[in-house]
């Protein structure tokens, strides 16, 4: 039987992945900051294990705790949005922490031992911003079109190992609590001189369109996939970016 690992797995789309392959058959490691008991269902097939994807011994320990894992989901992300002019450079840092060097990190841990046993699939939750070009999200873009660059360069450095990377991008327009810790505070982040172009753009942005069964449906494509292909749209908004886009 098959065993996936999602991190970021507490809330949205990490947890409806959790339970899209648990009620497939899978063995499931659920991890996340401070495992709860109750967010996700009760089974000998669900695990729930702590994991903070900025720190090494963190990382470490859930590896080992975990054993064999088939199928990695880089899911856990942070979000930032704003004016680039006044973006605190720490803020900036700390999204990169989480969003590109957690998901090398991730990734790197789990390497080894996919690469000895000649199979394993990493899938990388990146976002549509990566696929068009929205104003007032620099820094979060920038991490996530990183972890695009390091995906597409991961394909043929590690295919002779029969390993595999994927990626799914999740439209913009999101219904899960990564919306909720990456509100936007109008005054606090877009200067004066800013407002006017702020405004008209946030007005324009389309209501929710991605679910988080969306994202869950586009990992479950991703992890079996078949055909090489590398990015894998997940909602109407992002689909809607991926026809507009050509590769």
């Amino acid at each position: 039987m098959n065993t996936i690992l999602i991190t970021g797995a507490s809330s949205g789309y990490g947890r409806e992945t959790a339970r899209h392959f648990h009620a497939a058959g899978w063995n499931v490691i659920a991890t996340m900051r401070k495992p709860e008991p109750g967010i996700l269902p009760a089974s000998e097939r669900m695990r729930l294990l702590p994991l903070e994807v900025t720190d090494a011994a963190s990382i470490a320990a859930c590896i080992a705790a975990a054993g064999p894992i088939d199928v990695l989901v880089n899911n856990a992300g942070v979000g930032l949005g704003g004016a680039f002019e006044i973006a605190p450079l720490s803020d900036i840092r700390r999204i990169f922490e989480t969003n590109t060097f957690g998901v090398m990190a991730m990734t790197q841990a789990v390497l080894p031992g996919m690469r000895e046993r000649g199979s394993g699939t990493v899938v990388n939750v990146t976002s549509s911003a990566t696929l068009g070009a929205f104003p007032f999200s620099a820094p979060y873009t920038a991490s996530k079109m990183a972890i695009e660059g390091f995906s597409q360069a991961l394909v043929p450095e590690l295919a002779p190992f029969g390993l595999r990377v994927k990626l799914v991008e999740p439209g913009l327009g999101v219904s899960t609590r990564f919306a909720q810790n990456s509100a936007f505070d109008f005054a606090a982040q877009v200067p004066p001189a800013y407002a006017a172009h702020a405004t008209a753009v946030f007005s324009a942005r389309p209501e929710v369109t991605t679910s988080e069964s969306d994202v869950a449906e586009g990992v479950w494509r991703a992890v079996h996939d078949t055909t090489g292909q590398l990015r894998f749209p997940a909602g109407a908004d992002a689909l809607a970016l991926w026809e507009r886009r050509s590769w």
